[in-house]
């Protein structure tokens, strides 16, 4: 199973990925596409052409684990967008972006604004 906590690295491939690629295909583009080392343990994440499926690729140290959702009726409508091609996600993000809303529109506080009480 894909673990995703809020430390893991998520990493969005903005532009749309032909689906006929497999494992070693995804993991190239990880490479190639968002020069990230596909064995470090982030989850990638693409989309198709028809922007109906995602698929989520990750390496636990062991092997591959590829995941495939396709919504039953619509499309992923809220795809981040960058310039260089590659967008990073929060681990709640990823969720909302999962069940076909919109990431940025979560509202909940960057990890960096987290308030630490001391007593």
């Amino acid at each position: 199973m894909i673990q995703v906590s809020a430390q893991t690295r998520i990493l969005v491939a903005v532009a749309p990925v032909d689906f006929r690629k497999g494992i070693d295909g995804l993991a190239k583009l990880a490479k190639e596409r968002l020069r990230a080392d596909p064995l470090s343990g982030c989850v990638f994440v693409f989309r198709s052409r028809t922007g109906r499926s995602l698929r989520l690729l990750a390496y636990d140290g062991t092997g591959y684990w590829l995941c495939h959702k396709r919504l039953s009726m619509g499309k992923f409508r809220h795809w981040p967008e960058d310039q260089e091609g590659v967008a990073a996600l929060l681990a709640h993000e990823l969720q909302v972006l999962l069940c076909g809303g919109n990431p940025t529109a979560t509202g909940a506080l960057p990890p960096w604004r987290s308030v630490v009480v001391n007593k």
